[in-house]
């Protein structure tokens, strides 16, 4: 089960729906949507570990750690 101590965020302008987010998440936090762009759809399982953010090809991607 995820943390729930990061959050992701998605520029989706930046994003070009190539779904290499989708294939590295181990936990599958990302689908592409209708517009065949990144969305992290399942955030309760997110463990912070960042490969989406080091695998984005677009810099579209971000994962923070959440405050509190």
């Amino acid at each position: 089960m995820g943390n729930g101590l990061t959050n992701i965020r998605i520029n989706p302008k930046w994003c070009k729906g190539c779904g290499i987010c989708v294939e590295f998440c181990p936990k599958s936090v990302f689908t592409l949507n209708q517009n065949q762009k990144a969305e992290a759809t399942n955030m309760a399982e997110c463990i912070g570990c960042k490969l989406c953010e080091m695998r984005c090809p677009d810099f579209a991607i971000s994962v923070e750690k959440k405050n509190g």
